[in-house]
């Protein structure tokens, strides 16, 4: 069976970047707009994995990954920031909401899915 990874994000095409590469990879994948609709979707279909941008409407990365830590089927599962931000002080607020880790865009999908690999077993 394979891991389902939820990717959220607000833009269209970069979420079927993501899901198109780690589809590639072997992976399913969730796809959701902003932080709200990411956790209405995790309500409904557990994921092992979620990939979310910094700045979204609705509800920004940071936001979602506080929320999810909050849920017993997301207190630990590894959560991923993909984002344009790279600030020292941007990565410590992601990483005290509760990120596993960091991604800059733009990005390879070889990185992708190499980052992938080494936080979902």
């Amino acid at each position: 069976m394979s891991k389902k990874i939820m990717t959220a994000d607000d833009s269209a095409s970069m979420r079927q970047m993501i899901s198109f590469t780690l589809k590639q990879a072997g992976y399913d994948v969730v796809e959701a707009e902003h932080g709200k609709d990411a956790l209405g979707k995790l309500g409904s279909s557990p994921v092992d994995m979620l990939i979310t941008d910094l700045n979204m409407p609705v509800m920004d990365g940071l936001e979602l990954i506080r929320q999810v830590r909050t849920l017993p089927q997301g207190k630990y599962i590894p959560i991923v920031m993909l984002t344009t931000e790279s600030q020292a002080g941007k990565k410590q607020e992601g990483k005290s909401a509760g990120a596993t880790g960091w991604i800059v865009k733009p990005f390879t999908p070889e990185q992708l899915v190499a980052v992938v690999k080494k936080v979902l077993p």
